[in-house]
């Protein structure tokens, strides 16, 4: 059976394209997709291949046309603003052979918008920080002593942590909502933020207490598979940079709740903080996040996962040896890029 993987905006993911290199061995190959082929991830896979930027015209037909000449069985992407062009085009890029590992328009546009997510969270019953989608809302909410500095303020639809500010004060909350405005017009976010410019920058209440990353996995109809935890002990780049794996049925609980209403396909990473013994959720990614090298290193291969369900086998609890308090921490690597055409 072909097992050739396409994974597209591969960008850093270097862990990931590993991950499936040693899950599919000899049974496929693993492709790659950017829109630079100095993106360090394309060293790594087996094949590198050259697209243009996910908002192009050709963009998707592009991904047609690798799908079809190489065999393609699968489609995984690695960036939350490809996602809902991706869910969007599901149905002919799938007509085309794939599976494409997304999830449905109507999950993706709840978790990609930070606004529609509160709300989400909200109607399920679950605990989030407060969050206003104007400046006006906000200081009528500080006024009335709803809530209080610092606050968080970022914009509604975000990747990685950009452009996220922390005000302290009522003239650096101003501060920070204007050089947000400036800013996501110079940024990849203003494509999407022009959706709802007026409000495209949300301010939240700061949670205080500890972090936790979640990958919440599904299978490829919904059907939920499990919860993964770890405790960040540091992030760097709106990455976790140090993390240790937790085994604590309150995760699972929250894991599989919110697994059971939004219905994702797939991984999906979940930032979680502990406070006062309640659990605040934060954001929704439905992909794989930078914290799943840290599940993947504590004993869940949902790389290898993934290949069996592919495969068509639903037995995969060989594939979960997921043990408690394993500690580790990422570290860069110098790789040499050829033939990159720069």
């Amino acid at each position: 059976m072909n097992l050739n993987l396409l994974f597209t905006c591969a960008g850093r993911r270097n862990y990931l394209i590993n991950y499936f290199k040693e899950a599919v061995g000899t049974q496929g190959k693993i492709f790659a997709a950017d829109m630079t082929l100095s993106a360090p991830a394309m060293v790594d896979a087996d094949v590198a291949i050259l697209v243009p930027n996910i908002y192009d015209k050709d963009y998707i037909q592009n991904l047609k046309s690798i799908i079809q000449e190489h065999d393609i069985k699968a489609v995984i992407s690695l960036n939350d603003l490809e996602l809902p062009i991706l869910s969007k085009h599901k149905a002919e890029l799938e007509e085309c052979g794939a599976i494409v590992i997304v999830s449905n328009e109507e999950v993706i546009d709840v978790s990609f918008d930070k606004l529609k997510t509160f709300d989400f969270l909200n109607d399920i019953g679950l605990h989030t920080p407060k969050t206003y989608a104007t400046l006006d809302d906000v200081k009528r909410a500080l006024a009335n002593k709803e809530i209080q500095f610092p606050l968080v303020v970022k914009p509604r639809w975000g990747s990685a942590s950009i452009g996220i500010d922390f005000p302290e004060s009522m003239e650096e909350l101003d501060l920070a909502y204007k050089l947000q405005q400036l800013k996501l017009k110079k940024s990849i976010l203003n494509t999407i933020s022009l959706n709802d410019y007026d409000h495209a920058i949300l301010i939240q209440e700061q949670i205080d207490g500890v972090e936790y990353g979640m990958d919440i996995v599904n299978d490829f109809d919904g059907k939920y598979y499990g919860t993964f935890a770890r405790e960040k002990y540091s992030m760097r780049g709106g990455e976790t940079d140090k993390a240790i794996s937790k085994i604590d049925e309150r995760f699972e609980k929250l894991g599989e709740h919110i697994s059971t209403h939004l219905k994702h396909l797939g991984s999906l990473d979940c930032d979680i903080f502990v406070t006062e013994d309640k659990l605040y959720v934060l954001e929704l990614n439905p992909r794989f996040g930078g914290g799943y090298p840290f599940s993947h290193e504590a004993g869940i291969n949902t790389a290898a996962i993934y290949i069996e369900w592919l495969k068509g086998n639903k037995e995969v609890s060989h594939l979960n040896n997921f043990e408690p308090e394993r500690l580790f921490s990422k570290c860069d690597r110098l790789i040499e890029i050829k033939n990159s055409g720069l």
